[in-house]
């Protein structure tokens, strides 16, 4: 009896599915995309309604065979590939390359590779959804489109071998503008006055207690001193001032569980907790979904699709959730169902969040199964679903005003002190979400000893601490996710994507876990932004993404779009290839303190084709140049070697390598800090703000020696 074929995209997810659906089923594996765009030309028909020409993916010849030639001895093709518009594609381009249009298809589509999921889809086959084919194909030929005619342009105006991206630009814009913020901010002094106060009442003085200076008699408004002798009047005022309690105030707060993870949520978790960069965690996060052998050998899917905008829920998962909450913490702890909403423009609320395929799978049941990043973020979504479905936390806040009277100058004054009692921990007894700054967590404040109204306080001592405001911060990875997804820029399969993309074109860079732009990011988001107004606009970027889900609803047709798009597109390409200057080449090169032994001119660091190198400034005059290499100050944990920045694999990206290669091959893409793991004493590198060792699993804070903004790296030239 001929078996019914199943098509999926990788071998690891075609196992899984197997072994649920049984012998009478063939499971093969497309091995991703069997058609794209041609890499050597343009490929889209301009004259003739877009028309993509598509040619088959390199390498995927032999699969192509094997499934038309499987498919002719099956009863029914089920094309089970993902469930979003890029696996709906990758389906119809199946049957359009292997010719099974002829066949009996059906298209099944499940979120969690589970017995009940798959058994549910294979129940309820329908047929390819073109309005999804078509609102993928519309993104790609958008994406060709813009790829093909602005890279040109780059290459004649900024420099041979740059590209331009329809969504990484403006992700790049970003980042520059933020640049400029923090160049063009000037700090402001301004002074924090506090009293360390006690009960005088209490035997020994009682515990003491900080409060901070929050408003001053006859001014209105946030207290701001600015300025160390205006400080001074105050500390000196406060030093002869007596102290009494003015007012108490109690109020319960409620706080509430972060919403189980979408693509982006989870990305940016990652990101602060586990220093995961957005592609690593897709790339963990894949092998969750697809599958992992558990104790009785069979794979198992862990976690429900990877790529998703929503915090929806399904009814069974709610259910299982409460009833694990209810035997693992107590009644007490489980709340009626919670649902929530994303933040997300264009999010698809149909589909449901990233949680685990089974909440009684806990990460420690399971964890002798998992690699280390499989367990670390399985760990992450597993506390983050069954945690969103917990009670609230309660905390007794309470604020205390107290009033500094009898000062010499006869100015009253008014000090401030809040504290917080957790009550009842909620939540908080499994999770809390991370921020993106160390210091915005969410410490609970020292505990009161209880005040009454009009209570003398002693003073102990007072204090004033200079400050002085800040720049905003630079991107983060996990800040410029969140905000792209909050600009309704990209979807949840690009996010990572995007990072990579602007990183690997080296018009971005990580300093101390923050994105800088490169002098060339610079200049290339300038020019863009100059010339290409519409392209670098969120607003405008966040517009096209809304007309590809509106073709993917069926409420627009893609050719009509494409076309809206692409007649101002490129009359401004062509006012720019004529209109536009050629950028300075100077603007692109980074200066040094090295002089031209030739000429005595300033050297320069320049890009070339097998990475940077030093250039005498005086180029084409001077011709002298010699290679340059980027030396951490800490030394290889393994032989002492130096570790030298190097660029390499299939992206491309820098890492840090021992000198002594081949004889030591050690490696790490973390840059390198100076001194040593004060537990094992090896290399320690950078961790978000913080430090991780290379070999143990210490993390903490930066050593003195490295407490900086700058990457303990110094560039040093050699002659070759």
């Amino acid at each position: 009896m001929p078996k019914d074929l199943v098509i999926v995209e990788s071998p690891a997810k075609a196992r899984t599915v197997s072994r649920f659906l049984g012998d009478r089923y063939e499971v093969k594996a497309s091995l991703g995309h069997v058609r794209d765009l041609p890499k050597d030309e343009f490929g889209v028909d301009l004259e003739n309604g877009f028309k993509p020409k598509y040619v088959r993916t390199s390498g995927r010849e032999k699969v192509i065979r094997e499934i038309r030639n499987a498919a002719k001895k099956a009863s029914s093709v089920y094309l089970a590939t993902d469930p979003d518009r890029e696996g709906e594609a990758i389906s119809w381009h199946l049957v359009q390359a292997a010719g099974l249009s002829k066949l009996p298809l059906k298209r099944v589509v499940f979120h969690e590779i589970t017995s009940s999921a798959i058994a549910e889809a294979f129940d309820n086959p329908r047929e390819i959804d073109m309005r999804l084919v078509n609102a993928q194909q519309a993104r790609r030929i958008l994406d060709r489109i813009v790829g093909y005619r602005l890279s040109p342009v780059l290459w004649g105006k900024v420099r041979r071998g740059l590209s331009a991206g329809r969504v990484q630009s403006v992700a790049l814009r970003f980042v520059v503008d933020r640049e400029r913020e923090i160049e063009a901010f000037k700090p402001e002094e301004y002074w924090i006055i506090g009293a360390l106060l006690a009960k005088a009442s209490s035997q020994n003085g009682g515990a003491p207690f900080r409060a901070t200076l929050h408003a001053i008699q006859g001014k209105k408004g946030r207290v701001r001193i600015g300025n160390e002798a205006e400080a001074a009047r105050i500390v000196a005022d406060l030093e002869k001032a007596s102290f009494i309690v003015e007012s108490v105030a109690t109020k319960e707060v409620k706080s509430r569980p972060a919403p189980p993870f979408t693509t982006s949520t989870m990305q940016q978790e990652a990101a602060r907790r586990l220093g995961f960069v957005a592609d690593r965690t897709m790339r963990v996060a894949q092998q969750l979904y697809e599958g992992v052998q558990l104790d009785a050998g069979e794979p198992v899917g862990l976690i429900t699709y990877l790529r998703t905008d929503s915090t929806n829920l399904s009814a069974a998962a709610l259910a299982e959730a409460n009833k694990f909450i209810k035997k693992q913490y107590g009644p007490e702890y489980a709340d009626r169902p919670r649902t929530y909403r994303t933040k997300s423009k264009l999010a698809q609320e149909a589909h449901e969040a990233i949680r685990p395929t089974s909440v009684e799978r806990t990460p420690e049941s399971i964890s002798a199964h998992l690699r280390a990043d499989q367990r670390r973020l399985y760990d992450l979504i597993w506390k983050r679903m069954v945690a969103s479905q917990m009670k609230d936390a309660l905390s007794d806040s309470t604020t205390v005003d107290v009033a500094a009277n009898n000062a010499p100058s006869g100015t009253g004054y008014t000090l401030r002190v809040i504290g917080t009692v957790l009550k009842f921990p909620g939540f908080r007894a499994l999770y809390i979400e991370a921020r993106d700054d160390a210091e915005a967590d969410d410490p609970q404040a020292d505990k009161l000893e209880p005040l009454s109204n009009g209570e003398a306080l002693e003073r102990r001592e007072v204090t004033s601490q200079q400050k002085f405001t800040q720049p905003p911060p630079r991107y983060s990875e996990a800040m410029l996710i969140r905000t792209l997804e909050e600009q309704g820029i990209g979807r949840p399969s690009t996010f990572a994507g995007i990072v990579d993309t602007i990183e690997r074109r080296e018009y971005v860079t990580r300093e101390s876990g923050r994105f800088k732009p490169t002098r060339l990011g610079t200049v290339v988001s300038e020019f863009l932004t100059k010339w290409f107004p519409e392209i670098m606009d969120p607003g405008f970027t966040s517009g096209m993404e809304a007309d590809l889900d509106a073709i993917a609803r069926g409420e627009a047709e893609w050719v009509p779009v494409l076309e809206e798009f692409y007649a101002p597109f490129d009359e401004q390409v062509e006012r720019t290839k004529n209109d536009a200057e050629r950028v300075d080449r100077n603007r692109l090169v980074e200066p040094t303190e090295e002089v031209c032994e030739k000429c005595e001119r300033p050297m320069v660091i320049r890009d070339g084709r097998y990475g940077k190198f030093l250039s005498c400034s005086g180029f084409p005059e001077c011709r002298n140049s010699r290679p340059l290499r980027i030396t951490a100050s800490a030394k290889c944990p393994r032989d002492g070697g130096d570790l030298i920045q190097r660029r390499g694999g299939r992206r491309g990206r820098t890492f840090w390598g021992c000198g002594n290669y081949p004889d030591c091959d050690f490696t790490t893409r973390q840059t390198p800090l100076e001194g040593p793991c004060p537990q094992c004493g090896k290399l320690l590198v950078e961790r978000g703000r913080g430090a991780q060792c290379t070999e143990c699993d210490w993390r903490g804070p930066r050593p003195e020696a490295s407490d900086s903004e700058e990457p303990s790296a110094k560039p040093e030239t050699v002659e070759v």
